[in-house]
């Protein structure tokens, strides 16, 4: 939900209208929309990228994963795999664009842990590969847009950990 929809649905539920911290609070978010569309639209646009460099490193510093018996080992598991790192980028632009981590909760993070552990996939190597993501993407970007997806990718791995 974003920071205006909260922000009435808050006053709505008190019957009042918007305090001035909040009309604040929403003049911030619009001004700030065009910086997280442009956040986002980077980070798509690279989104081969983003996904084969993480997924490089990860199997560079987890070759486990990629070995017999690893949960990413052969061709259709490796796909699958990058696949699942697509997913969360996706949710990380989603974030971005929504200014707000509502829509990575309520699309994706919500039940991941059991997820994995049902499919006896090491949970630990999944945050490893948001982790090479958030490198490769922060790197694309510069200053206070590599700080704003990183925050993004911070609470993915948090959510995940």
């Amino acid at each position: 939900m974003s920071i205006v929809t909260k922000s009435i649905v808050n006053a709505d539920a008190e019957a009042r209208y918007l305090s001035p911290g909040e009309l604040d609070r929403i003049k911030s978010f619009v001004t700030s929309g065009e910086r997280r569309v442009r956040i986002a639209e980077t980070m798509t646009a690279a989104r081969d990228r983003i996904i084969k460099e993480a997924g490089n490193q990860l199997f560079q510093k987890r070759p486990d994963v990629v070995s017999p018996g690893g949960n990413a080992y052969g061709e259709e598991m490796t796909a699958t795999c990058l696949r699942d790192l697509d997913y969360y980028l996706r949710l990380v632009t989603y974030g971005i664009v929504a200014g707000d981590i509502t829509p990575i909760e309520e699309i994706g993070i919500v039940g991941v842990r059991e997820m994995y552990k049902s499919l006896g996939t090491p949970i630990d190597a999944v945050v490893e590969g948001v982790r090479a993501m958030k490198s490769v993407a922060t790197s694309l970007l510069a200053g206070e847009d590599s700080a704003e997806a990183a925050a993004y990718f911070d609470y993915v791995i948090g959510a995940m950990s």
